[in-house]
């Protein structure tokens, strides 16, 4: 790494410090059990709107973690890589993660992370979802999302749709070869930038996915059980990051892109500004993990019913103590 880029980041790294506060938070962790253990290791995936887990570095050394390492990791094995130990932490869409909790992943999800972050992008005379019956819709990573969106209006999305998850779904779009995809940051800046389609839908502000997290912090169920005092420092990092980006975009941004985690600073500005990164404290996590997964199970998308993956997959307790502290 050259000194000029190492100076960058280590500048960026300490105004992102500053904005985050880490005083009080170095303040507040050296009241409690030091962490379990010293090394970390978050996912890195393809989804610039995990900001929070690329910007928290410092946040974590101040919370105590001495050795941080990010693990490249596909959106589609998130759950899986969790669940074997490969990684200890990873951002994920909670559909996701109530999909791997149902299929025996051994993750447990233990905060909200942002609001929505999605768009639906449609080529033609479409107006609202239910125009889109009998068309070809895509979704890279997974179908979950939008197929609750269909059936939310009345669509059965297993015979009122097709289904695209190939890897290329986007292009297939921008190429006109579908007639719909729900894009996630950076598909979502894209596709604006080449004009591809109208947007009909965003969860940041449309009901009711406006109304909970979009997407989830989850952990290796043993590593969160064995690890409470880290695993409590991981979560803080984590939501001061997520209020750095609310109070700080130009600051968060910057530091993505002198990580590495992405090379546009205009798609990592527009995407911080335009996700809500602020609604943690409002929000209430298990509230999400019971709505999308009761809408799942009515679609026999889960075997698991609401009660049995909020018991077996996730664990706030932390996450509320948490959201009382940071707001004393």
């Amino acid at each position: 790494m050259s000194q000029t880029h190492t100076r960058r980041r280590f500048l960026s790294t300490a105004a992102i410090s500053a904005a985050a506060g880490m005083l009080p938070l170095r303040r507040t962790a050296a009241l409690e059990p030091p962490p379990e253990t010293t090394t970390l290791r978050l996912a890195r995936e393809p989804v610039i709107c995990f900001a929070p887990q690329y910007v928290c570095e410092q946040l974590l050394r101040a919370e105590g973690f001495a050795e941080i390492r990010y693990v490249d990791v596909a959106i589609a094995a998130v759950q899986e890589e969790l669940g074997t130990g490969n990684i200890d932490f990873a951002s994920g869409l909670s559909l996701q993660h109530i999909t791997g909790i149902d299929k025996g992943a051994s993750i447990t999800i233990v905060s909200g992370v942002h609001g929505g972050c999605y768009e639906l992008f449609v080529h033609g005379p479409v107006r609202a979802i239910a125009d889109l019956k009998g068309k070809r819709v895509g979704q890279t990573g997974g179908t979950e999302l939008f197929s609750l969106m269909a059936a939310w209006v009345g669509l059965d999305p297993r015979k009122d749709l097709t289904l695209v998850t190939d890897a290329d779904a986007m292009e297939q779009f921008a190429a006109g070869k579908i007639d719909a995809h729900l894009a996630f940051p950076p598909e979502v800046q894209e596709l604006h930038a080449r004009n591809a389609g109208q947007v009909i839908l965003k969860t940041a502000i449309d009901r009711p996915w406006s109304q909970y997290f979009c997407c989830a912090l989850a952990g290796n169920a043993e590593f969160v059980a064995r690890n409470p005092a880290a695993s409590k420092r991981v979560i803080r990092a984590i939501l001061k990051a997520a209020d750095l980006c609310a109070s700080a975009p130009e600051k968060a941004a910057r530091l993505l892109v002198d990580g590495g985690f992405t090379a546009r600073y205009d798609w990592a500005l527009q995407t911080i500004n335009e996700v809500p990164y602020d609604l943690w404290q409002d929000y209430d996590p298990e509230d999400t993990i019971r709505f999308y997964s009761l809408r799942m199970h009515e679609l026999g998308m889960i075997k698991r019913d609401p009660k049995r993956i909020i018991a077996e997959g996730t664990d706030f307790r932390l996450f509320n103590e948490l959201k009382r502290e940071l707001k004393a």
